[in-house]
């Protein structure tokens, strides 16, 4: 009887161990990926900027070249159209970048804990 009983008592802690590690396994894995998504985010978000410096610094080429102000206001209607739809994009790549880390973040926590996918 006391084989039985410490071989199950030896069993319960084996699959606490077990628990522990695959618990650890999924954060690291979910760490990992977030990661992966924030590093390409800011990628992304660092050449946007670049694209924007690029603009207003185009921007200031036109006009040191324009000699009427109707060709200055030209210029500036151009530039704040294109700034305009610029931040439309942001807005559109803000909202996809902040879905698909959710997912990510529901898809581990389902996948991480017992009963989960």
């Amino acid at each position: 009887m006391d084989s039985k009983s410490s071989g199950a008592a030896g069993a319960a802690p084996e699959s606490i161990l077990n628990f522990g590690r695959e618990q650890t396994e999924a954060t690291l894995g979910i760490q990992k990926e977030l990661l992966g998504a924030y590093e390409q985010a800011s990628r992304a978000w660092l050449a946007r900027v670049q694209s924007e410096v690029e603009l207003w610094s185009d921007l200031a080429t036109r006009l040191s070249a324009t000699r009427s102000i109707p060709d200055a206001l030209g210029a500036y209607q151009e530039t704040v159209a294109q700034r305009l739809q610029m931040a439309t994009d942001d807005g559109r790549r803000m909202a996809t970048e902040c879905q698909e880390i959710m997912e990510k973040i529901t898809r581990s926590l389902t996948k991480g804990w017992p009963g989960g996918g």
